[in-house]
C-alpha cells in the first residue's frame, strides 16, 4: 500500500472510530450535543468549550475524551491536549490522535526516552510516522549511528523510500553532516529525490554551507526559473554572492519531528480529510512557531473548513519581516473575503500592493477581487498594474489581457476590450474563454457575426460541454438568421446550464423564431422563475421576459426599433 494511501486509510479509521455516541447522564446531553455540533460545523473553539463542560459531569468518558482532545489539537492547543489524551490512555484507550498528541508533548519537552518508551509499547500513529519518529527520537538523544538506521529503515519500505531519505539528509544536516546531506540530496548515495520546494530550499542551503553557493543558486534558477518568489530569491542572491546562508530548514530533533509531522500533512492534503490534515499541521505550529510553510498549510486548511476567523488569526502569525509575508496576505484577504468582510479584504491587498509595489500577483489578486465585485471601473487599473510589472507578456499572461478586456467591455470601453481580447488570443489562440467572450461580445453588438461565429466554434471544440459556450453558438446562429440550426445548439445548452435564466430566455427567442410559440412561452416563464428564485443579478431582463409573454417577440422586436425576424430571417 502506498504512504497515501495508508495515511489514508488510517485518517478514515480514527474519524470513524469518533462516530459511536457515549452514554450520557441527561444533565450532560446538552453540552454534549452543542459540541458535537459545534464541531460538525468545525467551530473548534465552541466544541472544545462544550466538551470542556461536558467533561465535568463525566470526566471519564472515552467518547468525550477523545472528542475534546481532537478539539483543542485542531486549535493548535497542545498544552491542553496532551493531558486528555493522557487520560484517555488511563481509561485503557490507545487512540491514535491521543498518541499524536503525546508525541508531539514529548517532542516539545525533549523527552526522548519517553517517545523510544511509548513506541517500544506499542502506541502507533502509523507505520512511516512511528518508524520516522524513533529516529528523530534517537536524533535527540545524540545516537546518530542508531538513528541513521531507522532512517533507512523506513528508506528501504516500499513506498517511503522517499521519506526515509528526505529525513536522512535533513537528521545529517542539522548534526552539521552537510557533505553526507548533499549526498542523499544529489542522489550520489543512492536513487535521486523529486524534492518539494521545502526540499530544493534544503539543499540549496547545505550547498552554501559546503561554500558551492552558485551551484545553489543555480539550483533553485533551474527549479523555480529567473523570476522566483521573494524568500527564493532572496536566498538564491545570497548564494550567488557567496554570503553566508544558515541551513534553518531543520536545527535540532525537535525541529526533525515538526518537519516529519509536516511532511504527513503535506503529503495527506487533499486525500484525506481536511480535519485529520488540520491535526498534523497544527502539531508544526506547535512545536516549531517559526515554520512559515507550516503556518501557511494550517490556515489553508481553515479555510478548506470554513473556519475564516482561526484562518485569519494563524495568517496573522506570519511575521511582517518574512519574505513569505505577501503569500500570509494574500491568504488573509481571500479569508476575510469568504468570511464577507470584503472593504477588509480590499484593504489588505492595496496596502499589501503599496509595500510590495514589484509582485505582480498582488495586484492580479486584487483586480480579481474588485471584479467579482462588479467595480470595474477599479479592478482595470489593477491589472493595467499588474501587466506593467510582467513586462514582455508571455503565454501564460493571456488571463491577464483577459480580466482587464472584460472590465473595458463591462464600462463600455469597447475599444479597448477587443484590443485586449485580440492580445490576449495572440498569447493563447485558441483558449475557449477567450474565444467565446469575443465572439459573444460581436454578436451583442451586431458586429462581424460571420468572424464571431468562427471565434465561437473553435471555442465549442476546445470546451464542447461548456453550456456558456454552446449557449453562445446557439445564438450567433439566432442572430444570422440560422434560426432552425440554432435550435439543437440551445436546447444543448439548456441541458448544460438547466437553471439559467439568460441561456433559458435564449432558448425561447429560438423557439419562438422557428414558430414553437407555446415552448417559447413556456421557457420564458421558466427564465422568470430562475430569476426570482436566484434572487441575484443576472443579465436576463425581467420587465423585457414579461412584455414578450405579453404581445410576443416579433411585437418587442418592433418596439425596440429592431428588424422582425422574418427580415432577418429573409436577408439570409
Amino acid at each position: 500500500m502506498s504512504p497515501r494511501r495508508a495515511l489514508r486509510a488510517t485518517a478514515l479509521a480514527a474519524l470513524l472510530s469518533a462516530t459511536a455516541l457515549p452514554v450520557l447522564a441527561e444533565e450532560n446531553a446538552g453540552a454534549y450535543l452543542a459540541a458535537r455540533q459545534a464541531a460538525f460545523d468545525n467551530d473548534f473553539r465552541s466544541a472544545a468549550d462544550f466538551y470542556a463542560r461536558a467533561l465535568l459531569r463525566d470526566t471519564k468518558n472515552p467518547q468525550i475524551l477523545q472528542s475534546a482532545l481532537t478539539a483543542y489539537l485542531s486549535l493548535g492547543d497542545l498544552e491542553r491536549a496532551a493531558p486528555l489524551a493522557r487520560r484517555l490512555r488511563a481509561e485503557g484507550y490507545d487512540d491514535q490522535v491521543g498518541n499524536l498528541a503525546l508525541f508531539g508533548a514529548m517532542a516539545e519537552a525533549g523527552d526522548w526516552d519517553g517517545i523510544l518508551a511509548d513506541l517500544d509499547d506499542g502506541h502507533a500513529v502509523g507505520p512511516l510516522f512511528d518508524g520516522l519518529l524513533r529516529a528523530w527520537a534517537l536524533v535527540g538523544k545524540g545516537q546518530m549511528s542508531e538513528a541513521l538506521v531507522e532512517f533507512d529503515n523506513v528508506a528501504e519500505t516500499r513506498g517511503t523510500q522517499a521519506f526515509g531519505l528526505y529525513h536522512r539528509a535533513l537528521a545529517l544536516a542539522s548534526v552539521g553532516d552537510f557533505e553526507g546531506a548533499d549526498a542523499v540530496f544529489s542522489g550520489q548515495d543512492g536513487p535521486s529525490l523529486r524534492l518539494t520546494r521545502r526540499g530544493l530550499v534544503a539543499h540549496a542551503q547545505i550547498l552554501g554551507q559546503l561554500d558551492r553557493g552558485a551551484e545553489g543558486a543555480a539550483l533553485i534558477e533551474e527549479a523555480f526559473g529567473p523570476d522566483p518568489d521573494p524568500d527564493l530569491a532572496q536566498l538564491r542572491d545570497r548564494l550567488a554572492a557567496g554570503e553566508p546562508t544558515p541551513f534553518t530548514v531543520v536545527r535540532n530533533a525537535t525541529d526533525g519531528i515538526a518537519e516529519l509531522d509536516y511532511t504527513i500533512a503535506s503529503a495527506i492534503s487533499g486525500e484525506a480529510a481536511d480535519g485529520y490534515t488540520l491535526l498534523y499541521a497544527r502539531l508544526v505550529n506547535a512545536l516549531r512557531p517559526d515554520h512559515v510553510d507550516g503556518l501557511l498549510l494550517t490556515a489553508s486548511m481553515l479555510e478548506q473548513l470554513g473556519n475564516y476567523q482561526l484562518a485569519t488569526e494563524v495568517y496573522n502569525k506570519v511575521p511582517r519581516d518574512d519574505p513569505n509575508f505577501h503569500l500570509a496576505e494574500l491568504g488573509r484577504a481571500q479569508a476575510l473575503r469568504e468570511s464577507g468582510r470584503t472593504d477588509a479584504a480590499i484593504e489588505a491587498l492595496t496596502q499589501l500592493g503599496k509595500s510590495n509595489p514589484d509582485l505582480a500577483i498582488v495586484q492580479v489578486t486584487l483586480g480579481d477581487l474588485l471584479r467579482s465585485l462588479d467595480r470595474f471601473g477599479e479592478a482595470a487599473p489593477a491589472y493595467e498594474r499588474a501587466i506593467a510589472l510582467v513586462g514582455e507578456p508571455q503565454p501564460s499572461h493571456w488571463a491577464l489581457y483577459f480580466s482587464r478586456g472584460i472590465c473595458y467591455e463591462r464600462l463600455d470601453a469597447w475599444d479597448k476590450a477587443e484590443a485586449d481580447f485580440r492580445e490576449a488570443l495572440k498569447l493563447s489562440p485558441d483558449q475557449p474563454q477567450v474565444l467565446n467572450y469575443l465572439g459573444y461580445s460581436m454578436v451583442e453588438k451586431g458586429e462581424n457575426l460571420d468572424e464571431a461565429l468562427g471565434l465561437i466554434e473553435r471555442a465549442v471544440e476546445g470546451q464542447p460541454n461548456s453550456g456558456y459556450i454552446t449557449d453562445s453558438l446557439g445564438w450567433v446562429l439566432y442572430r444570422l438568421g440560422r434560426y432552425e440550426e440554432a435550435v439543437p445548439h440551445m436546447e444543448r445548452a439548456v441541458e448544460l446550464l438547466s437553471t439559467d435564466p439568460v441561456v433559458t430566455d435564449h432558448l425561447g427567442d429560438v423557439y419562438w423564431a422557428v414558430g414553437r410559440t407555446r415552448e417559447a412561452e413556456f421557457q420564458w416563464k421558466r427564465a422568470l422563475s430562475f430569476i426570482d428564485s436566484a434572487n441575484e443579478p443576472t443579465d436576463a431582463d425581467p420587465d423585457r421576459i414579461r412584455r414578450k409573454l405579453a404581445v410576443g417577440l416579433d411585437a418587442v422586436l418592433s418596439e425596440e426599433g429592431a428588424p422582425p425576424l422574418k427580415v432577418a430571417h429573409d436577408a439570409h
